[in-house]
């Protein structure tokens, strides 16, 4: 870890700031033992190109819901995009989430607490085509209380589950990537997150991360071994990790994908995110869970 991370979103141009700068953040949130609703969301600041971009990603128990939304970063105050509003309250130790009326019936208030230290790393990668990748990474666990209101219904999510992930630099990874792992698994008294990223040959390009304690340890991961099934479509079925940490201890988690959903692509994921589309542009989506 290193301390004294800027955690407010970075959103005023330098000279001296790459064109393909961003600074952004993503949540997740879901109950502890239920697999829905379960709830991704994020957004995105872009200065050079005067761009600030959101997404919420909804999985019910049948569909999952899409949200996408992008604006010029000048008519924003900073500190919103679309229904999507964020405040950092403690840097690095709580933020306040927001989404107000739209057409994926999901409507949030919540207080995000850390429960670990974060772990920070930096991704640095020379992609096939000559660019260069370099952003630093964070991720930290916490906890949620606040409600959540799905389709009229609202619900107190006090206690619930929820991870944050901060990427912050020059992001241009193109070619070359097989498989591309961003894992994060809470448990009651600690937290494993990492990214692993192979080639199509199953070299490793990058690995980083660490086992994040709640009584404040950090402990770093070493080496990640995977055994993951995949349908024909290559949607995730089921899978095991093992773990090994910098301490000496060796995990094996198992994980059970069945139920579907969390879909990135629903987020924008895949080269979507800082393009410039405008004012208030606005895109919504559903994919149904039936297989």
């Amino acid at each position: 870890m290193t301390d004294g991370f800027h955690d407010a979103l970075v959103t005023r141009a330098t000279e001296d700031m790459p064109e393909k700068f961003f600074d952004r953040f993503m949540f997740n949130l879901h109950p502890d033992g239920r697999t829905a609703p379960s709830v991704i969301l994020g957004a995105g600041a872009y200065p050079p190109r005067n761009v600030v971009d959101g997404f919420v990603v909804l999985t019910t128990g049948t569909e999952q819901r899409n949200l996408r939304y992008s604006t010029e970063h000048s008519e924003t105050d900073g500190a919103s995009v679309g229904p999507l509003r964020w405040e950092t309250v403690d840097d690095n130790s709580a933020w306040r989430i927001q989404l107000g009326e739209n057409k994926t019936g999901l409507e949030l208030d919540l207080l995000w607490h850390a429960r670990a230290p974060y772990w920070l790393g930096s991704v640095d990668v020379e992609n096939t085509d000559g660019n260069v990748t370099s952003f630093d990474h964070l991720f930290q666990p916490g906890r949620y209380e606040g409600t959540l209101t799905l389709d009229g219904t609202t619900t107190d999510v006090g206690g619930w589950y929820g991870l944050r992930d901060r990427s912050r630099g020059v992001r241009t990874m193109s070619g070359g990537q097989g498989l591309h792992i961003w894992y994060q698994a809470q448990f009651p008294d600690r937290t494993f997150g990492f990214l692993l990223v192979e080639d199509r040959d199953g070299g490793r390009i990058l690995l980083e991360g660490a086992v994040m304690h709640d009584d404040g340890r950090l402990d770093d991961i070493t080496d990640v071994r995977h055994d993951l099934v995949f349908t024909a479509g290559n949607d995730l079925v089921s899978g095991a990790v093992e773990v090994v940490t910098t301490g000496g201890a060796t995990y094996r988690v198992d994980a059970d994908a069945s139920a579907g959903g969390g879909y990135m692509a629903g987020g924008g994921y895949g080269g979507h995110h800082g393009k410039a589309k405008g004012r208030d542009h606005e895109e919504f989506d559903a994919y149904p869970l039936d297989g």
